[in-house]
């Protein structure tokens, strides 16, 4: 089971909490994490990525296991501790402006 955590703007949008759990089958990648999100929660289609070309949404970061995950390959797998539920999955939504 992965744990993820979502920011309140994705929580709203997909109507739940802090913390969902997912299940993943084969390797946790943050791709695998990601299409089981949006599997789950459809409302999440296209805010997390781009839904043509999957590329990641510039102001969405990835974080596990005190790391930033956002610009590694999203086909990498993740450290174990994120696979097995020791550590969550962060989805960060960055912020911008002036």
């Amino acid at each position: 089971m992965i744990r993820v955590l979502l920011p309140v703007h994705l929580q709203r949008l997909a109507n739940t909490g802090r913390e969902v759990e997912l299940d993943i089958t084969g390797a946790a990648t943050i791709a695998a994490i990601l299409d089981a999100l949006e599997a789950a929660y459809p409302a999440l289609r296209g805010t997390l990525r781009d839904p043509v070309t999957h590329q990641r949404r510039e102001l969405i970061r990835f974080f596990a296991c005190g790391e930033d995950f956002t610009h590694i390959d999203p086909q990498v797998p993740l450290p174990e501790a994120i696979t097995n539920g020791t550590e969550r999955f962060m989805i960060v939504g960055a912020m911008a402006g002036g």
